[in-house]
């Protein structure tokens, strides 16, 4: 038992982040993953306590959703010959849906769709484990997310600036916020650096969210808010000169590329920028 006990504080933090993301009421998730708690405590022998405690925390989520649901509609989401829905295996970023005006977006969802889109934008968690969650199929798991998506997409909520992105995108490294990291980064993101860069021991090459954040989770903090030419990015600075950059390519609100460059002519284009503003030019 102290080694569970071990493991659901360690828990604790993502499981909390889970559950108000889903519900968007601190108060209540922190009572879920209470309810969480006292289930593990009397539960006997648990292989994978962490999958275990997420399964509980959603399903007591979900639960909670229902209950302030007249109309439960989301029941009715298998097999509609009449409805078409996007793809979701080409796991097309919808970066409008997280970070600002997540909250009133997920109002526009059932239960089980807000469900099975949070695990997998947010959380980054498989279709697979959404479906057994759920106790559904794994392709209904993918309709619900797949309809999800659509639904916030009409109308788009307001997108982040590119420099905000970046921003954010930095503080939640510096603070070792991996959930928000993947947020904040496109599913086929790829980190690629310059051979000057290369050489001064940054990665040559990585690609996908769940390899980038957690390259940069609890990374980056000594890493200064700059400008290449017109567009944000970050830079390591050693007594007053830049030594690497990080160029991003933000699309849609969302960090699509990384390209950390050290050769001249790229740290020849930094210049200094006020952290959480817009980029300004140097004679402003």
């Amino acid at each position: 038992m102290h080694e569970q006990t071990a493991i659901f504080e360690g828990e604790r933090p993502r499981l909390l982040r889970l559950a108000e993301r889903i519900i968007s009421d601190h108060a209540e998730a922190e009572d879920i993953v209470q309810q969480a708690w006292l289930r593990l405590s009397s539960a006997e022998q648990i292989d994978h306590v962490p999958a275990w405690l997420t399964t509980v925390t959603t399903r007591l989520c979900l639960d909670r959703l229902r209950a302030k649901t007249p109309v439960p509609q989301d029941e009715l989401e298998d097999d509609d010959p009449a409805e078409t829905y996007p793809d979701p295996a080409d796991e097309v970023a919808l970066a409008d849906t997280v970070g600002l005006a997540l909250q009133v977006v997920l109002e526009r969802l059932t239960p089980r769709e807000r469900v099975a889109f949070v695990l997998h934008e947010s959380f980054d968690i498989d279709f697979a484990t959404i479906a057994t969650i759920l106790d559904a199929s794994p392709d209904s798991a993918r309709k619900l997310a797949s309809r999800a998506r659509a639904k916030v997409a009409r109308p788009s909520p307001v997108r982040m600036p590119d420099w905000q992105v970046v921003d954010a995108f930095l503080a939640a490294a510096r603070g070792g916020d991996f959930s928000r990291l993947l947020e904040l980064l496109a599913p086929d993101v790829i980190v690629t650096g310059d051979d000057a860069a290369v050489a001064l021991g940054t990665p040559q090459r990585m690609a996908g969210r769940q390899q980038v954040a957690s390259f940069f989770n609890g990374a980056a903090k000594t890493a200064f808010a700059v400008f290449l030419g017109s567009r944000p990015g970050a830079a390591w600075i050693h007594r007053g000169e830049a030594k690497v950059v990080f160029d991003f390519t933000v699309v849609g609100g969302r960090v699509s590329g990384i390209t950390f460059r050290a050769a001249p002519e790229a740290l020849a284009s930094v210049q200094r920028r006020e952290a959480d503003g817009p980029a300004q030019s140097s004679d402003s």
